[in-house]
């Protein structure tokens, strides 16, 4: 306990009201409260959290100090449930009722005091029932998070949250007494506490009151020690924070006492409160969409970076000062970035638009009317104004939007000076030699940039340095570790980084073993294409310990720790890449002897790089010695960096070429203070050899360089210019010369010397070309370089979809310059690119010269797209045995998905002029297996969309097209493994002699080619076996499973859609033999749900089904059904029969349920982190139901228990499914509200929610998405009180959930029509209310009265009313139109006129029902593109049904249709009646029969089957 002498206080409106120290709960607390809060009645009100863990203490605590001092004091104690959730109305009232009830006896008065114990929810919102009870109660603080105590607890703000915004219900009340009990902080959850950290250092951000920066020093002095003790895992024994106590005392007591002053100042918000608001204005509109998955203080942290960024854009902020604002958050793990991968992964990918984001903004309490108003910082702890400043709406949404658009420059600056950034290749190098080296270093200049921070915090990471801000952060102070690094835990990832990652690789070679003896290096997927082989070679030849952990050539590395360079000669090749040899000579002088590098294999590229690094190298004591006797040697003598005590960063050449630019494109002048012929950069020289022969005239000093351009179009082009030493140039080069002329000659720019550009953050040279081109301007592509034909600013073209750049920042800024001319706006894509070297640039572009900005919002041009069909493209191959099926497959698939289909067996004979037993006899296996990786090769490169490719059953044997296949499945294509019982293959074989017989016993050929197949495919799809005869929908299974894998699949949006939507769970152990029932069983249910776990494997009893049974158990339900499946493996504590602890089963069979692109698979939430990692990475287009079972009851959807299992449902989910137990009809109420307030949190993603047992009954019946049933078919339930969908549906209409609706057959005669019956004895199998009847009339007025009936339900359209019942629809879809008749009519209430009446649409069905059973039969248009045949058909018959038959057909994709009749004018005037690309042919006589070029094999008869047929006709046919 803390003595009374020893407390730490804080003043409040003059009052010691802040207690802040360790140990205060609870005999401190009690004493105090006693003393200073006397009352006779105390309410102590916490969470369910917390109520366990702390009040019994305090009521001990609370019973012996009131009976020492013989008072008569009462506690009185309450608890709600955790969670933003509570923050509620509904809360409110429930503590209010209860401080009101009789219960409470002496009743609880205006004397009462209120204990609020926990978080800012707690604080928040018992701080506002205190305000309102009994017109205001007297109310104490206790809060247990860091949050709470550094900022909601002080400050009397008290709120709950509506459906409109956070805290806009609420008041000031001030608290008695604040307790913040340090000790509270040892218990504290990690990401709770970093949550904390981000008010911490918002504080200390805002405010310095003595001018020095001191408490931001302190937090970016103290991070790493202070983030060591917050990972360790929370203790009650206070060990957490033992090491650190007085350091996390004095940074919450400076936040505390900041926020004291200025609450003390400004209670009521008048204005200097404000400034307490950093970062929560666009915090706030973030925290509005993304809680309660994302914090406080993590939205907050992302608000600091975006309101630092808006001051820094409108010219108020200094870009260093942004850097270290960020370098801070990022050191205590805060997301700085609404795209951070953590932030992403936990708000489940959340989408929002800019207007989203402004709306709420526009509710916040420090806007004036509709003017918004953000604290802008003016540097750290010091504010532009004591207030909030007012700021535009279009200024918030350049910062907040992913594109930006560049206005065509009006009026601009005739003559200006402009600083860029510090260069990013000196930063990199600077920072490395300095961490190398001994001692302090100053570095000024220091790019702030994402490729510096990489380099840093990986420096950091592997304890190669110490780095602290001065002056602002226009310092840095560096410390070095004389190369003594030591190899981190963790992966370090790079990014899109390519200096780091070359100049680290090596880097990392010297540290020791630490945590572990080894390194990885990774990065973004462009980073893991980047080449780095040449550097790695090296370093593996001179002893060094690198290896690829992917592919190779290219990052991620795992790199050996204490096995670093042996030193002596070391040969590189260095035509890629200069940053090999840079990263070579910078880190030589730690190997174990003196280094001899040879540059080997022609001229290095970019020497001025290598020179510079060189230069460096001698700034830091290390002289490197160029061979005079080896062209291009280098001697490194072995030795220590010794820093200097400052190294100046001169400004990026690279960069400065765009402000250069822009004077030469617009005719204006630019001054760059600090780049002049003296620099160590090539790009220095573009000013010289670029600008100047442009026409441009050039001034350029030692230290500086002006360039002041033509009049604006009158740019010259240049013959050729070489950019070898500056090629990163190039790209302004490029931008330049398509508005260049030239008056005598070709407008014509050729840039050569370039090479290495396609190997950088993108291929450069071919996104240049591509981009150009978008303006209409043409390139052309050499082996080195680009040709740009220039033409007039005026001409150029608007790029319709904007400029993409590939994440490349100088893309961005290049096209930015050539937008300043162009005639129109010009939209750069991915606007934070430029992070990467210019953080600052479009700030430059605005305030510097005047561009007009606007933020264009690209994800929500995205989200107005609709996605519906727009799948993958890209070819697919299929891979198996020979028999397995793979070209019947091909073509089915071929058929499904209107593709070409290509046996590449049948295009190897095409063209090499002979079979394959021929080939083979001829000239063997191995020039065989040659000429088939050749077809294969050919096939990948030439037809990348569109096709599907059958491969021969042997591909698989070469190694080499093995790793093609691989590669193709790794970069996003699909190759997919056909399968087949094996018994079956066999049988097909004995008689298939068009291919050489198997050499091996077929079943060892299958054993040892199965890997292989597995390796190099992405899918599987079995062909089923053993199905029962009247299973007739295989191409509806293939059908299903291709627009899965090709993510053309709307199965999920049309269950979205519906009212009520339901899925059968199958309990049968083994789908073959019941595949009797599976027809009844499915009828009503959306879907079908295969429990795995329930499934007996006939060779496995008792054990977990084999992998190849629960493949054909989904081939045998796809052949049987055409519903969706749901994929379920199901453990014995989930309710299942799986064991619990058999994880790598379950992930074997989830994994084969991806192969085999099932529609839905139910992933538990129970399993390890590591398996829904991989699951949820892997599941290309089969959405995942996010599953957690509560069969014990252990958890309350009242309580908020069941919150962080929707949180992580949200994690891994599409959709979200939760299932609980219920004991009382109310917790069936209970689960109403919970999901109520879940679909308005996450409308996007479905929840199903339901409760088992008897009393959960009603759950099922009210869950409306997908509820999970039984039949009475099936063997048993799969879940307790789990009903059938008839009796859901039943009970739903006797609710009137589900609305009773009249449906009719119209049409005369059909008194004889057996329609009613059918249909009714159908809605009476689902269980639905409704009514089908008769009316006989051929009076379409009599229709028309029937069909505006507000109970219509839709009705059926015969004879003599298909084509005049067309005239009273509101709608009628293409096909009836074609058709020129309507025999279903659909009503639409969702789509009301303005007469409130339904919108009724009328279809045509027969073309659907023709093309069913034409499909199912296996009907294909296609043939192997090698013949180029068009596949014809033939229709009989020339009636109206004749007319569906040809649409029909035409859908199809058959041509020629030829068409048979009686009648040769009635059938030429219905042809006649078609469009002309129908290409349909009347057959009247034996000579146009016999001209058909090829058999017709498809056939549709619409003449009467119950009558014999034409004689005349039947002759034809017979010809």
């Amino acid at each position: 306990m803390v003595s009374a002498s020893a407390r730490t206080t804080v003043s409040i409106f003059g009052r010691e009201d802040i207690v802040v120290d360790y140990n205060l709960w609870a005999e401190y607390i009690v004493n105090d409260l006693l003393d200073n809060v006397p009352s006779a009645t105390y309410i102590l009100i916490t969470d369910t959290n917390l109520y366990e863990k702390y009040v019994p203490s305090f009521e001990n605590s609370f019973s012996a100090v009131v009976s020492k001092r013989g008072g008569k004091a009462r506690l009185l104690k309450y608890q709600i449930p955790p969670g933003e959730t509570s923050k509620s109305r509904a809360t409110k009232d429930v503590i209010e009722d209860w401080l009101l009830s009789e219960e409470r006896d002496p009743p609880c008065d205006t004397k009462s005091v209120i204990i609020a114990l926990g978080g800012g929810v707690i604080g928040d919102m018992i701080g506002f029932v205190a305000a309102t009870f009994k017109r205001g109660v007297k109310f104490v603080q206790v809060p247990t998070s860091l949050l709470a105590m550094v900022d909601s607890s002080i400050g009397g703000k008290t709120a709950i949250d509506t459906p409109a915004g956070k805290n806009l219900i609420g008041a000031f009340w001030q608290p008695a007494k604040i307790y913040i009990d340090l000790n509270f902080l040892n218990t504290l959850p990690t990401r709770e506490f970093i949550n904390g950290m981000a008010e911490v250092i918002k504080t200390a951000a805002i405010w310095d009151e003595e001018g020095n920066e001191r408490e931001f020093e302190r937090l970016e002095k103290n991070a790493s020690q202070i983030m060591l003790a917050i990972q360790t895992p929370p203790s009650t024994d206070g060990s957490r924070l033992m090491k650190i106590r007085s350091v996390v005392k004095d940074l919450v007591l400076g936040s505390v006492r900041v926020k004291a002053h200025v609450v003390s100042e400004d209670e009521r918000e008048g204005g200097l409160r404000n400034l307490l608001n950093f970062g929560h204005s666009i915090g706030h509109a973030f925290e509005g969409i993304l809680t309660p998955q994302i914090l406080h203080g993590e939205c907050v942290s992302i608000g600091m970076v975006l309101e630092a960024a808006l001051a820094r854009y409108l010219g108020k902020l200094d870009g260093a000062v942004v850097s270290r604002l960020v370098k801070c958050l990022s050191s205590y793990g805060l997301p700085v970035s609404p795209k951070d991968p953590v932030v992403q992964r936990r708000s489940a990918g959340r989408s929002y638009t800019v207007e989203q984001l402004l709306s709420v903004m526009s509710v916040d309490k420090k806007n004036v009317g509709k003017q918004k108003r953000i604290v802008l910082l003016d540097g750290i702890g010091k504010i532009i104004e004591r207030q909030a400043s007012e700021v535009l709406d279009r200024d918030i949404r350049v910062v907040l939007s992913s594109g930006i658009l560049v206005r065509p420059l009006q009026s601009n600056p005739l003559e200006v000076s402009c600083t860029p950034p510090g260069s990013k290749s000196i930063s990199n190098r600077a920072l490395v030699l300095a961490a190398l080296g001994k001692g302090e270093c100053r570095i000024k200049n220091l790019l702030h940039s994402d490729d510096t921070e990489v380099m840093l915090n990986a420096l950091v990471k592997m304890n190669g340095a110490s780095f602290s801000s001065e002056e602002s952060g226009n310092v840095l102070l560096v410390r070095g570790n004389e190369g003594r690094l030591e190899a981190h835990g963790e992966e370090l990832y790079l990014g899109n980084a390519g200096t780091a990652s070359r100049f680290l690789t090596t880097a990392a070679t010297l540290a020791a073993s630490h945590t572990q003896d080894f390194s990885i290096l990774t990065g973004n997927e462009r980073m893991k294409k980047r080449p780095i082989g040449p550097l790695v070679e090296a370093l593996q030849a001179n002893g060094a310990g690198v290896e690829y952990i992917g592919d190779k050539g290219s990052l991620p590395l795992r790199i050996k720790a204490g096995q670093r360079m042996k030193g002596g000669d070391i040969d590189l090749a260095a035509t890629v890449s200069s940053q090999y040899v840079s990263s070579l000579l910078m880190c030589a002088p730690y190997a174990d002897k003196d280094v001899t590098l040879r540059l080997v294999g022609g001229k290095p590229i970019s020497q001025l790089y290598i020179d510079m690094t060189t230069a460096m190298m001698a700034s830091f004591g290390i002289h490197v010695r160029k061979s005079t006797t080896e062209e291009h040697t280098y001697h490194i003598p072995r030795g220590r960096y010794t820093n200097p005590k400052e190294y100046v960063i001169e400004s990026d050449a690279s960069s400065a070429t765009y402000p250069l630019a822009i004077a030469a494109i617009t005719g204006t002048t630019c001054t760059v203070p600090n780049i002049g012929s003296g620099s160590l950069q090539g790009d220095a020289r573009f000013a010289v050899d670029v600008l100047r022969p442009m026409g441009c005239r050039v001034e350029q000093t030692e230290t500086s360089t002006t360039v002041t351009g033509p009049p604006k179009g009158s740019l010259e082009s240049i013959e050729e210019v070489d950019m070898e030493p500056m090629t990163d140039a190039f790209l302004t080069a490029s931008v330049l010369a398509a508005v260049a002329s030239h008056k005598d000659g070709p407008t014509t720019t050729r840039i050569v010397g370039i090479a290495n550009q396609r190997v950088k953050e993108c291929n450069r040279i071919r996104a240049m070309k591509d981009e150009l081109a978008k303006f209409g301007v043409t390139c052309r592509e050499l082996s080195d370089g680009i040709e740009v034909d220039g033409r007039s600013c005026k001409d150029l073209e608007k790029p319709l979809d904007g400029v993409h750049c590939y994440d490349d920042h100088r893309i961005a800024m290049s096209f930015s310059v050539l937008g300043t001319v162009a005639p129109e706006d010009t939209l750069i894509q991915e606007r934070e690119c430029v992070g990467k070297t210019w953080p600052g640039w479009w700030d430059t572009l605005r305030n510097t010269f005047g561009a007009e900005l606007d933020g264009v919002d690209l994800e929500a041009k995205i989200q107005a797209t609709p996605s519906a069909g727009q799948g993958s493209d890209r070819s697919i191959f299929i891979i198996g045995m020979r028999g397995a099926g793979k070209t019947t497959t091909g073509r089915l698939a071929a058929t499904v998905l209107g593709w070409s289909f290509v046996d590449l067996d049948a295009r190897l004979e095409e063209v090499v002029d002979k079979t394959i037993p021929e080939i083979i006899k001829e000239s063997g296996w191995d020039t065989f297996r040659d000429q088939e990786l050749r077809i294969l090769k050919t096939a990948m490169d030439g037809a990348q969309k569109k096709h599907v490719f059958a491969c021969g059953g042997g591909i698989v044997e070469s190694q080499e097209a093995r790793q093609l296949l691989v590669d193709y499945h790794k970069a996003g294509g699909l190759v997919i493994l056909v399968q087949r019982n094996i018994e079956d293959i066999m049988a097909f074989l004995q008689i298939d002699k068009t291919r050489p017989a198997y050499v091996d016993d077929m079943r060892e050929v299958w054993q040892r080619r199965k890997p292989w197949y597995l390796e190099c495919s992405n899918h599987q799809f079995y062909s089923p076996n053993n199905v029962d005869s009247k299973a007739t929908l295989p191409l509806n299974g293939l059908e299903q499973f291709l627009r899965t894998i090709t993510c053309q699949s709307r199965t999920l949006d049309i269950l979205k859609a519906k009212e009520q939507s339901f899925f059968v769970s199958l309990t049968v152990p083994d789908v073959g033999a019941a595949a009797s029932i599976l027809e009844a069983v499915a009828v009503g249910s959306d879907a079908i749900e295969l429990r795995v776990d329930l499934l007996e494997d006939p060779h496995r009893r008792g054990n977990p089904p084999s992998i190849d049974f629960v493949a054909s158990q989904v081939a045998i339900l796809r052949a049987s059904s055409s519903l969706p499946i749901i994929f379920t493996v199901r453990t014995q504590s989930q309710g299942g029969r799986m064991p619990d602890n058999a994880h790598e089963e379950i992930q074997q069979r989830l994994h084969l349920a991806l192969l085999l692109g099932v529609e839905f698979l139910d992933l538990e939430l129970q399993l390890p982190e590591a398996i829904l990692h991989s699951i949820s990475n892997f599941k290309r287009n089969t959405k995942i139901i996010a599953s957690h079972h509560d069969p014990k009851g252990a958890l309350s959807w009242s309580n908020g228990s069941w919150v962080p299992h929707y949180n992580k449902g949200l994690l891994y989910g599409d959709i979200i499914k939760l299932v609980g137990v219920a004991n009382s009809q109310q917790d069936n109420s209970s689960l109403l509200s919970f999901r109520s307030w879940a679909s308005t949190a996450h409308p996007a993603v479905p929840i199903i929610a339901i409760n088992m047992g008897v009393e959960g009954q009603l759950s099922r019946i009210q869950n409306p998405f997908l509820t999970p049933v039984s039949h009475p078919a099936l063997p048993f339930k799969a879940a307790p009180g789990q009903l059938s969908a008839r009796e859901i549906r039943t009970a739903l209409g006797l609710h009137g959930v589900i609305k009773s609706k009249n449906f009719y057959l119209f049409g005369k005669p059909v008194a004889q029509s057996k329609s009613p019956v059918m249909h009714n004895h159908l809605f009476k199998l689902v269980g639905l209310p409704h009514q089908y009847s008769r009316c006989e009339t051929d009076d379409p007025k009599e229709v028309e009265k029937v069909i505006r009936a507000p109970d219509l339900g839709g009705a059926s359209v015969t004879i003599p009313l298909k084509l005049p019942v067309m005239e009273l629809l509101d709608e009628i879809d293409d096909a009836a139109k074609v058709i020129g008749a309507v025999n279903t009519i659909v009503v639409d209430s969702s789509n009301l006129s303005p007469e409130k009446r339904n919108h009724i649409k009328g279809f045509n069905t027969d073309w659907t029902g023709m093309r069913l059973v034409l499909s199912n039969a296996g009907a294909s248009t296609i043939t192997t593109t090698t013949t180029n045949k068009k596949t014809s058909a033939l229709v009989i018959g020339g009636g109206g049904t004749a007319r569906a038959a040809l649409y029909t057909l035409k859908q199809m994709g058959y041509s020629p249709i030829y068409l048979l009749g009686r009648s040769p004018t009635k059938l030429q005037a219905l042809i006649e009646s078609f469009p002309g690309d129908y290409d349909i042919r009347l057959v009247t006589d034996t000579a146009s029969a016999s001209s058909i070029p090829v058999p017709v094999m498809t056939a549709i008869a619409t003449v009467p089957a119950d009558r014999p047929i034409d004689e005349t006709m039947l002759s034809l046919l017979e010809t």
